[in-house]
């Protein structure tokens, strides 16, 4: 009754905070000046849109786009319609690509959720053996080697360690590290063969944006673990004789992973931030790049669904940190969220 009770409220308040991350998407994509229409005007006729007189003739033209793109109305009419469309699933069309913004933006959406996972996936998989190892071998030579090594990925940026990567593709295997997959299959429709060409080619990118979450997961893990540690039920069990791996394992470490379980809801806007770059060096299809040109263009329909879509996969991975917290952590009490 608890936990349905738990559900119910959290469901309601990710409701809530997805309509107010729209609200605020679509105002954001039009808080720099001009729109579409004029940034499209300048474009196309450079310097003389504002220099000469017939920059009168041609606001005509530019009133005239906006009236045929529907960003002629006030900005309050524009969102209730968008919303509209949104909750019948149709988020417009791509001002840019001339498509609809599900078109444009589907594959690059899967591409950066099977890429987030991945990086998640291999943050993990480092981190957590990693940070226990250092905590109980703590001020030893490996913990030290492994302290030194965290601060040099916290260090090293991303995108300069994904270059490293291609030119040692390059120089040493004559190899593309570039892009999630083999020219074959970057039009090819959905198979078994594409998925295994795409976890061929994750891995890289994996690994570049994961470094310095790795290294700082493992920090926290370590410093978390040796706190539990200290704690009185430790040592009283300890005392008892109970076997230290059970000991470490069995409420210590549930304790010190409860950073990578809170911290999942923001992974992936985490993710897409840091990729931005990464995915122009190593060529990714993936939403940051669509976004950044989308925010340049004030393509409205296009950036706001984004950052909409990126807005409701963080409430939906914060929703499932508070259910797994309460599912992990025994100290937490449903009656108390």
């Amino acid at each position: 009754c608890k936990m349905i009770s738990f559900l119910v409220r959290r469901t309601l308040l990710a409701g809530m905070t997805t309509v107010f991350i729209s609200i605020i998407a679509f105002l954001a994509i039009q808080l720099p000046p001009g729109d579409f229409a004029s940034i499209y005007m300048q474009q196309l006729l450079g310097g003389a849109y504002f220099n000469t007189a017939a920059a009168l003739g041609d606001k005509s033209i530019e009133d005239q786009i906006r009236k045929e793109l529907g960003i002629d109305k006030p900005v309050a009419i524009q969102y209730l319609k968008w919303a509209w469309k949104v909750l019948h699933l149709d988020f417009g069309a791509s001002i840019t690509h001339g498509q609809k913004v599900t078109d444009v933006v589907g594959e690059r959406l899967v591409n950066t959720i099977a890429l987030a996972l991945g990086t998640i996936l291999f943050t993990w998989v480092l981190a957590i053996p990693i940070g226990i190892f250092s905590a109980l071998r703590h001020n030893t030579p490996g913990d030290y080697v492994v302290t030194f090594v965290g601060f040099l990925g916290l260090a090293v940026p991303d995108f300069l360690l994904g270059m490293v990567l291609m030119w040692i593709g390059f120089a040493f295997f004559d190899v593309s590290v570039g892009g999630l997959y083999s020219p074959q299959y970057l039009d090819a429709p959905w198979n078994f063969d594409r998925f295994i060409d795409l976890l061929k080619h994750l891995w890289i990118p994996a690994i570049v944006l994961g470094t310095a979450g790795t290294a700082g997961l493992i920090r926290i893990l370590r410093n978390n673990l040796l706190d539990e540690l200290a704690k009185p039920y430790v040592v009283a069990a300890r005392a008892r004789g109970v076997a230290e791996w059970k000991l470490v394992f069995k409420y210590p470490v549930r304790m010190a992973l409860n950073p990578f379980i809170s911290t999942l809801g923001y992974l992936l806007p985490f993710l897409l931030s840091g990729s931005v770059i990464v995915s122009y060096v190593l060529s990714l299809p993936t939403v940051g790049p669509t976004l950044l040109e989308a925010l340049y263009a004030e393509d409205l329909y296009l950036g706001a669904s984004i950052v909409l879509a990126l807005g409701l996969l963080t409430v939906i991975g914060t929703l499932i940190s508070d259910i797994l917290l309460v599912i992990f952590d025994p100290r937490i009490r449903l009656g108390d969220n």
